[in-house]
């Protein structure tokens, strides 16, 4: 019968999919729940001593108050809005704002229950309370221990380190820092000892018996920090409402803190916008305190002069210009009152550089200009902006240097306005100057006495009129500052915090993840970077001759394994490489079988023996030859001599049948390798060696020759000639996956043939395909599978060497 190519089978297997993957790794699940297990209680641990931040949020709308006008006169702004919002976030983080928001809160004490686990701060649901003179050197930054004694009495101890902070530096109290330790102190009195100058009331009766700790912050310190707490953002493109957050451990005290830092920025607008008025106020009170003086001057003229003449009346037929004359002096006294005004204004713009806070408005004092009004409306608008930024930044920013432009090109405008209204100004003075040059020529004609006394009663009535006008426009004032409201208002408070660290849930699932990943990743370049074969399957992919059966993996402590343990799963892999063998070279009367390997150690003479052993068990007459002339083992296997065996008939020493030795089993005998030769591949290489092969074949079925391994010495090749099978034996987590580089350029050359693989020493639960199975077969796979117990009553039950669970688990783990 033609020999059987097995290569064909190879090439229609189906190539490997997915299942042989998960397969290869699912058998490592307790790493992957350990590792998932390991990382969700340190994750627990973390979450257990770890102190929560949590995000606080209010929000503030910026209104806009300039009107189209102003955006026309300003050049700067005409193709852009006025909302520039990074003024008022700048201002938001200054430490001005951020200290007035702190003078309304008790933040300069930290109150903490005493604990060992993590910080817990209590904020306001302490039982006691902490007076601090700040004027006096305070122990700060340091916490302080307090230990109620009764209702009345209390001593302080040094604050105890927490959890994590044995592992990190401490801070060690000062000799003078410990001056009023352990001392009896009573509760509404004060510390004064050492560096603690401090009252502590106790306000929660009920708890007192609880332990706290305090800590003092210095208000520069705590300025400092809660101005860079702040964060505030548009909250959405282009508008105008401001996002102010901050991250506070404690949600009550972030909230309290965002919601008195927007309060303090609507005072602080409402009190930027008095500040016209008052100024107003200055302006006109100034102004009265003048025209009243005059006033009361020309009242006690005119009426001594009226005692001094016995003056009743004038003449009624003048009484017509008389008031006519009033008319045009009124006017005239407002037309001087309004240069006055633009006078003024100009010579204060040309002195003030920067700050123009201080313009009274036109409107304010009863000039009704409307251009500008609204140009120093946007020119004192620019002047807060620019004070604003420069609570924040330097006089050298852009913004500052953009602003400054914005302000020059205004005051350019301003000044020209002015010019023109001082212009128009004067020629309207100049006509009712000439009305009233007329009018006073008529009244030249009137009694000396009676002209006298007219000329001091229309200056009384101007006066009077003035008086009154100022009067008004005070009133005016004061209820436009007492009706004054923000700007800006608050759209929501802060009320409710978000935790943002730890995020727990997005911890745990990435503890789940990278406990599944991390050990995956580890064993994926473990197999990557290992050199060893550990499967068929993978056998199979790098080995281009035929995988003929497997070897399964034996406890036994023998070598002899089919001839003393014949019923043993491992010896049914040999019978089953046993009728591959006869299937194969069923034609030849005497099969001659080689056996070799890469290396030494890989079990060629284990399987050698064994399969020597099936044969003599199924009635054929065996012959096992030990061919590994450098390295003998087969003697020491069959606890026989090795004093005369193939070398020393090579040499002549001995005779054949003297050599030819009957071992205790039926149907085996064994040919031994004889002392070490000094030249093994020249013995080999005789003639005498064919002809011993000869004589073996007419006296035995099987010749099974076990030979030196193939990759290192050179005889294996020149005993091809004699075989008819040839087994490649591999051995499991042994065999490196380069040595088969040889044997699988020998079968692509065709310098060998009839070469088949045998993969041996397959470990029960190893890093394989079989799901802890023994494979055999024409390179097909059968398993007796122990889980599901099939086989039992047929096959002896393997006796397996008692191990702990700890052995068992790492077990597990072998590659």
């Amino acid at each position: 019968m033609e020999n059987l190519d097995l290569s064909q089978f190879e090439e229609q297997e189906k190539p490997i999919d997915i299942k042989y993957y998960i397969i290869k790794y699912f058998r490592y699940w307790p790493l992957y729940v350990f590792c998932i297990v390991l990382g969700l209680f340190a994750v627990f641990l973390f979450h257990r001593y770890t102190v929560e931040s949590y995000e606080v949020k209010g929000s503030m709308m910026i209104k806009s108050n300039a009107s189209p006008e102003v955006r026309i006169l300003d050049r700067s702004n005409i193709f852009s809005g006025t909302e520039n919002l990074t003024n008022d976030i700048l201002l938001f983080s200054s430490k001005n704002l951020a200290e007035e928001a702190l003078s309304r809160l008790h933040f300069d004490v930290s109150y903490f229950a005493s604990t060992n686990i993590k910080e817990i701060e209590l904020y306001n649901n302490s039982s006691i309370k902490v007076d601090v003179d700040w004027s006096h050197p305070q122990l700060d930054n340091k916490k302080i221990r307090i230990q109620i004694l009764s209702d009345s009495t209390f001593q302080l101890l040094p604050g105890e380190n927490m959890f994590l902070d044995q592992f990190f530096m401490s801070y060690p109290y000062a000799e003078d820092e410990q001056a009023f330790f352990g001392k009896e102190y009573y509760f509404g009195k004060e510390v004064n000892e050492g560096r603690a100058k401090f009252t502590i009331h106790l306000v929660d009766i009920m708890r007192q018996y609880d332990e706290y700790e305090f800590l003092l912050h210095p208000p520069q310190a705590l300025i400092d920090q809660y101005a860079g707490a702040v964060q505030v953002r548009p909250l959405v493109n282009y508008g105008s409402v401001l996002e102010v957050s901050m991250v506070t451990k404690i949600v009550d005290k972030g909230s309290d803190y965002v919601n008195a830092l927007m309060d303090a920025f609507l005072e602080y607008d409402l009190r930027e916008k008095n500040r016209i008025s008052e100024n107003a106020l200055k302006f006109i009170e100034e102004q009265l305190f003048i025209v009243e003086d005059s006033l009361n001057s020309v009242e006690s003229r005119m009426q001594y002069f009226k005692v001094e003449n016995k003056l009743l009346d004038v003449n009624a037929e003048f009484g017509g210009v008389l008031n006519n004359i009033q008319q045009l002096e009124e006017n005239i006294q407002s037309i001087d009152f309004e240069l006055a005004y633009y006078n003024t204004l100009k010579d204060y713009l040309v002195s003030k550089t920067g700050s123009y806070e201080e313009i009274v408005s036109p409107s304010v004092i009863g000039i009704s200009d409307g251009i500008l009004g609204e140009l120093i409306k946007n020119l004192v608008a620019l002047s807060l902006d620019r004070r604003k930024l420069l609570a924040v930044v330097r006089e050298t920013h852009p913004d500052v240097a953009a602003l400054d432009q914005q302000i020059e090109r205004l005051k350019e405008n301003i000044f020209e306005n002015i010019e023109n209204l001082i212009a128009n100004t004067n020629s309207k003075k100049r006509e009712y100057q000439e009305k009233l040059s007329g009018f006073d020529r008529q009244f030249s004609k009137l009694p000396q006495a009676e002209s006298s006394y007219s000329n001091i009663f229309r200056e009384f009535k101007l006066r009077e009129n003035l008086y009154t006008y100022l009067l008004e426009k005070r009133a005016e004032a004061g209820i436009a500052k007492a009706s004054n409201v923000p700007d800006n208002s608050i759209v929501d408070y802060a009320k409710r915090g978000v935790l943002i660290f730890p995020k727990k849930t997005q911890n745990y699932s990435y503890a789940i993840g990278l406990g599944f990943f991390l050990p995956l990743g580890f064993l994926l370049i473990f197999h990557y970077l290992n050199n060893r074969i550990m499967d068929q399957i993978q056998l199979k992919n790098m080995l281009k001759i035929p995988l003929l059966g497997t070897i399964g993996y034996s406890e036994k402590q023998t070598n002899l394994l089919v001839a003393e343990h014949p019923r043993s799963l491992s010896s049914e892999s040999f019978r089953s490489l046993r009728s591959a063998l006869f299937y194969i070279a069923s034609e030849k009367k005497c099969k001659k079988i080689l056996v070799t390997s890469s290396i030494s150690g890989e079990g060629k003479t284990y399987i050698s023996l064994n399969l020597a052993s099936a044969m003599a068990l199924s009635g054929k007459r065996t012959c096992i030859i030990g061919l590994d002339l450098r390295k003998p083992k087969l003697s020491n296997y069959l606890e026989i001599s090795n004093k005369r065996g193939l070398s020393t008939f090579l040499v002549d020493k001995d005779k054949a049948e003297d050599i030819i030795i009957a071992t205790k089993y039926e149907n085996l005998s064994v040919v031994p390798s004889g002392p070490v030769p000094p030249n093994p591949a020249e013995l080999l290489l005789k003639d005498k060696m064919g002809a011993f092969l000869e004589r073996l074949e007419e006296e035995f079925d099987i010749i099974v020759m076990d030979c030196p391994p193939v990759g290192l010495v050179s005889e294996t090749m020149d005993l091809l000639r004699f075989s008819d099978v040839n087994l490649y034996i591999v051995r499991h987590d042994f065999t490196h996956k380069n040595h088969l580089l040889m044997i699988n350029d020998l079968y692509a050359n065709d310098q060998i043939r009839n070469f088949y693989a045998i993969f041996n020493g397959l470990k029960s639960g190893g890093d394989t395909y079989d799901f802890g199975g023994y494979n055999y077969g024409y390179g097909y796979n059968y398993s007796y599978m122990k889980k599901n117990r099939y086989g039992d009553g047929y096959y002896e039950v393997e006796k397996r060497n008692k191990r702990g669970w700890v052995n068992k688990f790492l077990n597990r783990f072998k590659a």
